[in-house]
């Protein structure tokens, strides 16, 4: 970029760099050069906008974050339509088949980025505890509307989908697991979850 063009929404722009880094080439790739180089910037850019470049990555995290309460949302305002399997396998596959696990990845390998992150988020790993508590949300919903067991312990089932979901697609260098197999998960985690179901009923008694 030319000196003294102005650069329009230069963090958002920034940060679209940081995620395509991210998604192509991992965490190790992600520096402030190779940032302002995929955004087509001078380097002064990122550091006119950010203290330096765990500021820059930390806010990154907290903006992505900021994208699962939009989720949230809509998966909360699902609940009672469709099934509860084929809604969390759609949840899932949108949270981890996107920037999910690269930020996860992001903030595990940088020490002074989990000390910044914990400043604002002091308890749990950064995204994964928002998605847990999405996925959290709208079991509730669910059980309200009945399509979950009144007893049914949704912390845990949250946790576990949001665990074994990570799992399945975190260090994968082909294409990511497709429906069939998130979808087995769902409905593996699901087991006794479906009103009327024991836990060795499964979900079986009645599809949810």
């Amino acid at each position: 970029m030319p000196t003294g063009v102005a650069m329009r929404d230069a963090r958002g722009q920034l940060f679209d760099a940081a995620e395509r880094i991210l998604l192509r080439a991992g965490p190790n790739a992600l520096t402030s050069r190779a940032v302002t180089t995929e955004a087509g910037c001078a380097k002064g850019v990122l550091h006119r906008h950010f203290a330096d470049f765990d500021a820059f990555l930390a806010e990154l995290v907290l903006d992505r974050i900021g994208r699962i309460g939009h989720q949230a949302a809509a998966l909360r305002e699902s609940a009672g339509t469709g099934t509860v399997a084929d809604n969390l396998t759609g949840a899932l596959k949108d949270l981890f088949g996107s920037l999910a696990v690269a930020i996860v990845g992001l903030i595990t390998s940088r020490d002074v980025l989990r000390a910044r992150l914990r400043e604002a988020r002091p308890a749990g790993v950064p995204v994964l505890t928002e998605a847990t508590a999405m996925l959290a949300c709208y079991l509730s919903a669910e059980r309200d509307l009945g399509r979950i067991s009144a007893d049914a312990d949704i912390d845990t089932l949250a946790l576990t989908l949001i665990g074994s979901g990570h799992l399945l697609f975190a260090g994968r260098e082909g294409a990511p697991p497709d429906a069939a197999a998130v979808h087995k998960i769902v409905t593996t985690v699901l087991a006794g979850a479906a009103p009327g179901a024991s836990p060795r009923q499964g979900v079986s008694a009645k599809p949810v």
